[in-house]
């Protein structure tokens, strides 16, 4: 046979060059399509999950409202037990108790964090630096109170063992058993805190807290399939929803 019959002429390559870029095209195209389809299914599933919890926390501070009319009044009687004190004598004496009023529900004891409390915690100076009253100063609702279960410094888990359900209890905690060196309080690291603590038990505040933490799960693991980043960058995006 002919060798230059098997050559192909320029324009035959050229037509040959240009199928192959439209193949390459439509497969890359093709590969873009899929991506983007998983990726906005895998969005639509994390706005999805950002609502729920946002629902989830309404809900929550909803229930909060509700609580405050049952414990409003009482626990707004002791602001008047915010004074100043000598910081140093609070970090000598170690984790001080003092029992305002005695509860009528059970006994907490050491690493029980099955509870939510009402607060408030100031400074040597008297100033307050967190409360559970909207506007300290001028206050017309408790906020819904803190879960124990989320962490609490370890001044306070040992400060509240004895306390009854229902109860109210001053407790001193020296600045190591506070936040320490970790974190800036009362203009200072080390500072001792003084909190009013009245620790109560609701079941549907439980139940909805516990609603809230599955979803905050499902939170962080749609984020972290979708954006392939660590745990941890997907903890804090999870948590920026709050």
């Amino acid at each position: 046979m002919d060798q230059k019959a098997l050559k192909t002429s320029w324009k035959q390559r050229l037509i040959i060059i240009i199928i192959a870029i439209l193949l390459l095209g439509s497969t890359f195209a093709t590969y873009i399509l899929i991506v983007l389809s998983n990726n906005n299914s895998g969005n639509a599933n994390l706005s999805k999950l950002q609502d729920d919890y946002t629902a989830k926390q309404v809900e929550i501070n909803n229930r909060g409202t509700e609580l405050s009319k049952v414990y409003f009044d009482t626990f707004k009687g002791y602001q008047s037990r915010v004074k100043a004190y000598n910081a140093e004598a609070v970090n000598a004496a170690g984790v001080q108790k003092t029992d305002l009023k005695e509860g009528d529900g059970r006994e907490l004891t050491t690493g029980d964090l099955n509870y939510f409390a009402y607060y408030i915690g100031w400074c040597p100076d008297e100033s307050v630096f967190d409360s559970s009253f909207d506007d300290y100063s001028n206050p017309s609702v408790l906020t819904a109170p803190i879960y124990a279960g989320q962490g609490l410094i370890e001044g306070w888990n040992e400060g509240v063992v004895g306390m009854k359900i229902g109860g109210v209890r001053e407790i001193a905690i020296p600045g190591e058993l506070a936040y320490g060196e970790s974190r800036e309080i009362c203009g200072t690291t080390n500072s001792p805190l003084k909190f009013i603590v009245m620790p109560i038990t609701d079941e549907t505040l439980f139940n909805l807290n516990n609603e809230l933490e599955q979803i905050y799960a499902q939170l962080v693991n749609a984020y972290y399939s979708t954006s392939g980043n660590s745990s941890s960058a997907a903890g804090d995006a999870a948590y920026a929803t709050e």
